[in-house]
């Protein structure tokens, strides 16, 4: 089996079988929600952050494999990482999104993440891996406010 086809396989399984794929309420939670226009790809974000850490992180929405994919990847990466953790990954992310060279620490960082790569290649599809994590960089923003 070739990486490529790896990585085929970890993006279906993760939009066959998303991980943290639900709804959060409370007081403490902030929904961000986005849209790609330009694919139809929609993301609800929930996030509860206390004492400095993602304590929880869902999401719901549609979309093409890959945003679904990202979103599932980003939520089981980041619940239970502190907001500096959470902020350095998004980062890295989205560093490698738009085709910059990794370094092996960093794709280890990303975990699955990383199987997303390719995108880069593509431009039409960045914002379908990104927006998710647009919407977590927005939830921090909104919690530091």
């Amino acid at each position: 089996m070739s990486l490529d086809d790896l990585y085929r396989q970890v993006i279906l399984d993760h939009a066959q079988h998303p991980r943290a794929r639900g709804v959060l309420s409370g007081d403490d939670v902030r929904a961000i929600d986005l849209k790609n226009p330009t694919c139809g790809d929609h993301i609800t974000l929930y996030v509860r952050i206390q004492d400095g850490k993602v304590q929880d992180i869902r999401f719901t929405g549609e979309g093409c494999s890959i945003s679904q994919a990202s979103a599932s990847m980003m939520a089981d990466m980041l619940k239970g990482q502190n907001i500096e953790a959470a902020e350095r990954v998004k980062d890295i992310f989205l560093k490698m999104i738009q085709g910059h060279d990794l370094v092996e620490s960093e794709e280890e960082t990303l975990g699955d993440a990383v199987a997303l790569k390719g995108v880069a290649q593509f431009p039409a599809r960045i914002k379908c891996a990104t927006l998710a994590w647009k919407a977590l960089e927005q939830g921090i923003t909104d919690h530091s406010s």
